[in-house]
């Protein structure tokens, strides 16, 4: 008993050299004559807590293990984004950044203890199996998800590709759990889609801020203006569900479409957090009309990029009220191989205004309409040509007629998505106005 006595004071003494010598390193970088008091009872209860768990818990638990989670703690106290990521976490980060890994294709985030889907991905499993916006997750197959850390729930979600996963889901306006099974499989984002609405008109959808999303939203629109019988006259950006990603990439999509003027800047506390961007003098719509879709599931980059074209009046912001991440996290390498994602910085709109907690709130709210069920469930009628072994049409059918379905099959898309088809209808009346103005 004595030895262990000696231990502790041992330890508390450490602990006493690792506050003074951050004190010290403190008071000379900032050259302040006067730093405060140590916090020496909490760092006694603190020394005092390790060694009741040390001697008295049910259970042995290894140093590394308790440090850890007293890191872990920490941070997670400061906010729900800050975090101590594990060397697998941190080479995990490093992988997802590159736009490919593996999973269920769900950006998500920590609420009272439960799972929040910040947005499912394009494309993905999660997305297949209509996993929405909103979901909070509870059990992970026969796991309760209450007690678990978001990196402990985001290690039970990924898997081996092919094997199969029952999420039990909570979901608003809904009486009971609902229970969705989805299949794992290697997540391949692409994060930038295209496609003309009609002749004149064009739609770009971004799903994730990745390294080269800037870019790639150029050479989209360029695209589409060569698509275009005679010339782009306007475009829908559809930033719904997109969960955000990489700073540099919203300013590169912002910039795209803006001229000159502020796109965003951030504050904290270090130097290093103080940063500005500014729009380059080439909008590579050429000032036609846009018009912005966003949602609660537009997080962090999605609203940095709305709220920069709704500032400067270069686009009509549609939708509803975005998430309301308005804060910056800086990936802090560590010496043991571990990293820190801290929250260094709060980002700015052009106007000043912090979307944090608050959203960017649309210039028309415009909320998701409930179609048919037939349609709203996103299956299509059973026709004759759906039956296996159907007749052929003795006529065939010719380049035009196919031509002719692909264009039905567009106009079909469009209108299923209410808030897409009152996008192009604003562009419309958005075009005419602007060609009015110009006679």
């Amino acid at each position: 008993m004595k030895l262990m006595k000696n231990f502790w004071i041992l330890f508390l003494g450490a602990l006493m050299g690792i506050a003074v010598s951050t004190a010290g390193r403190v008071l000379a970088e900032r050259g302040d004559s006067d730093v405060g008091g140590l916090p020496l009872e909490e760092l006694r209860t603190f020394a005092e807590v390790y060694g009741r768990i040390k001697n008295d818990y049910v259970e042995e638990v290894d140093d590394k293990t308790l440090l850890e989670d007293a890191i872990r703690g920490m941070l997670s106290g400061l906010d729900p984004h800050s975090t101590y990521l594990d060397i697998d976490q941190f080479k995990e980060l490093q992988v997802g950044t590159s736009g490919e890994f593996g999973g269920l294709g769900i950006e998500v985030g920590m609420e009272d203890g439960f799972v929040k889907v910040i947005s499912p991905i394009d494309d993905t499993p999660a997305k297949r199996a209509g996993i929405i916006s909103g979901d909070l997750i509870v059990r992970l197959d026969d796991t309760p998800v209450k007690g678990l850390t978001l990196s402990d729930a985001v290690k039970i979600m990924r898997g081996k590709p092919g094997s199969d996963i029952k999420l039990t889901i909570v979901r608003e306006g809904e009486d009971k759990p609902l229970k969705i099974a989805v299949t794992r499989a290697i997540i391949q984002v692409q994060s930038v889609k295209s496609r003309m609405l009609d002749d004149q008109f064009g739609y770009v959808r971004i799903t994730h801020f990745q390294s080269k999303t800037g870019p790639n939203v150029e050479t989209a629109v360029k695209k589409l203006i060569k698509e275009s019988e005679n010339g782009l006259h306007g475009l829908v950006l559809d930033l719904r569900n997109n969960p955000g990603g990489v700073l540099n990439a919203a300013v590169g999509v912002s910039d795209a479409f803006l001229k000159e003027g502020l796109i965003v800047y951030t504050q904290g506390r270090i130097d290093d957090s103080q940063m500005s961007f500014q729009a380059t003098p080439e909008d590579v719509l050429e000032g036609k009309p846009l018009v912005v879709l966003v949602n609660g599931g537009s997080a962090s980059a999605s609203e940095i990029v709305a709220g920069a074209l709704q500032d400067h009046q270069r686009a009509v912001i549609m939708g509803t009220l975005t998430f309301g991440k308005g804060s910056v996290q800086t990936i802090l390498p560590m010496n043991n191989r571990a990293a820190m994602k801290l929250t260094t910085a709060r980002y700015f709109t052009p106007a000043g205004r912090s979307i944090q907690a608050e959203g960017i709130e649309p210039d028309i709210i415009l909320d998701r309409l409930k179609l048919s069920v037939v349609e709203s469930s996103g299956i299509d009628p059973i026709k004759e040509a759906n039956l296996s072994g159907h007749l052929d049409n003795p006529n065939g059918e010719d380049d035009e007629d196919a031509k002719q379905k692909a264009e039905e099959e567009k106009k079909k898309s469009i209108s299923r998505d209410y808030q897409l088809n009152e996008a192009l209808n604003l562009l419309k009346g958005l075009s005419i106005m602007q060609a009015r103005n110009q006679i």
